[in-house]
C-alpha cells in the first residue's frame, strides 16, 4: 500500500499545481492567438524590439518574455514558437531567451513570496528582470563573438506544434501540450520526492554550502538557497521566511539568500524543460549558476558599504514573527 499511497500523494500533488498553470497557460494562449489573428502582434512586436535588440533575439520574442515575466515559464512556452519559427531560430537564440526566461519569469507570484521573508518586492524583482537581461546581453556577446551555437534550432519538444495555423490544429496543439505538460509535472513530482526520501537531496544541498559561500552567504543561510536551487524559489522562500521570522538569520543573510534564489531556482525542473526546447545546458546551467554566485557576491559587497537605516528603510521589512510554511506552485 505504500507505494500506492506515495503514487497517489504525488499525483495529487500534481494535480494542484497543473490547475493552477493550467487556468493561466489556457487563456494566455488562447489570447495570443486571437491577438495574432487581429494583427495585434504586429503592432506591439517593435515596442520590445530595443530590448530584444539588446540580447540579439526577434523582437517578437519580446512578447514571449512579457508574458514569462507576468505568469511564469509555462505560459510563455507555448507562445515562444507561435511567435518566430523553429527554423528562424539558432541554438544560440533558443540559449540566450531561455536564459533570459529562467532568471526572470512569474515575479508577481515568487517576488511576492520573497518579500513575506523581508526583501522589498521592487528590488528583488527590478534585481532579477536587470540581472536576467544582463546575463543575455553577456551570453549574446560571448556567443555572437565565438559563433558558438550558431547551428540550426533542433528541439526535442514544439509546443503549439511550432504556430500551426487555424484555430482547429492550435486548440489540437494546446490539448497535446496540456498533456504533455501534466505528464512533466508528474514524473518531476516524483523523481524530487524520491530524492528527498533516499536522503540525495539532503547530500546535494550539504554539497553545494561551501560553493554558496562563495557568495558571501553565511553557512545558516547557505543550506536555505541550496534549498531553492533545486526545489524552486516556494519552497526555498517558505523556509526562509521561517528563518527570517525565528531571528536566527541576519536580515542582511536573508536579502543574499533571496538574491542567489532569484538569479539560480528550480535548476534541475526549468533546465530540463528548456534544454527539451533546444537550449545549451552549459549556458542555461552552468553559466547561470556562475553568474548567480557572482552576482551575489557583488550584492553582497555592495550591501556591506550600505547604511542600516537605507537597507532598513528601503531594501528590507520586518517580516514579522508569524511562522510560514510552504506556498504556492514550485517555480
Amino acid at each position: 500500500m505504500a507505494p500506492i499511497r506515495f503514487v497517489l500523494r504525488n499525483t495529487r500533488e500534481t494535480v494542484e499545481m497543473y490547475w493552477i498553470l493550467a487556468r493561466i497557460m489556457v487563456p494566455v494562449v488562447l489570447a495570443t492567438e486571437l491577438l495574432k489573428d487581429l494583427g495585434a502582434l504586429e503592432i506591439v512586436a517593435p515596442a520590445f524590439g530595443p530590448v530584444m535588440a539588446l540580447v540579439g533575439l526577434p523582437p517578437e520574442l519580446g512578447l514571449a518574455w512579457l508574458t514569462g515575466l507576468l505568469v511564469g515559464i509555462w505560459g510563455a512556452l507555448p507562445i515562444i514558437f507561435a511567435l518566430v519559427p523553429v527554423d528562424a531560430l539558432t541554438a544560440a537564440d533558443m540559449t540566450i531567451f531561455s536564459s533570459l526566461l529562467l532568471i526572470a519569469h512569474g515575479l508577481p507570484i515568487e517576488q511576492r513570496i520573497v518579500a513575506k521573508a523581508g526583501p522589498a518586492f521592487f528590488v528583488t524583482a527590478l534585481a532579477r528582470a536587470l540581472g536576467g537581461l544582463l546575463y543575455a546581453w553577456l551570453l549574446h556577446v560571448i556567443l555572437s563573438a565565438t559563433g558558438w551555437l550558431s547551428r540550426p534550432l533542433d528541439p526535442a519538444w514544439v509546443p503549439m506544434g511550432g504556430g500551426a495555423e487555424g484555430w482547429g490544429a492550435i486548440l489540437a496543439g494546446l490539448l497535446e501540450t496540456l498533456v504533455v505538460m501534466f505528464g512533466v509535472l508528474w514524473l518531476l513530482c516524483i523523481g524530487l520526492d524520491l530524492l528527498k526520501q533516499s536522503g540525495i537531496l539532503d547530500l546535494l544541498v550539504r554539497g553545494m554550502a561551501p560553493i554558496l559561500r562563495l557568495a558571501g552567504m553565511s553557512r545558516e543561510a547557505g543550506p536555505l538557497a541550496a534549498i531553492g536551487l533545486f526545489l524552486g524559489i516556494s519552497y526555498g522562500g517558505a523556509f526562509l521566511i521561517r528563518e527570517a521570522r525565528s531571528g536566527t538569520i541576519p536580515p542582511r543573510e536573508v536579502f543574499l539568500t533571496c538574491i542567489f534564489m532569484g538569479f539560480a531556482h528550480s535548476i534541475i525542473e526549468d533546465t530540463l524543460v528548456v534544454m527539451a526546447l533546444g537550449a545549451d545546458a552549459m549556458g542555461v546551467l552552468v553559466g547561470r549558476l556562475a553568474f548567480a554566485i557572482a552576482m551575489t557576491a557583488l550584492t553582497a559587497w555592495i550591501l556591506g558599504r550600505l547604511p542600516e537605516r537605507v537597507f532598513l528603510g528601503w531594501i528590507f521589512r520586518d517580516p514579522g514573527p508569524a511562522a510560514a510554511g510552504p506556498e504556492g506552485a514550485r517555480g
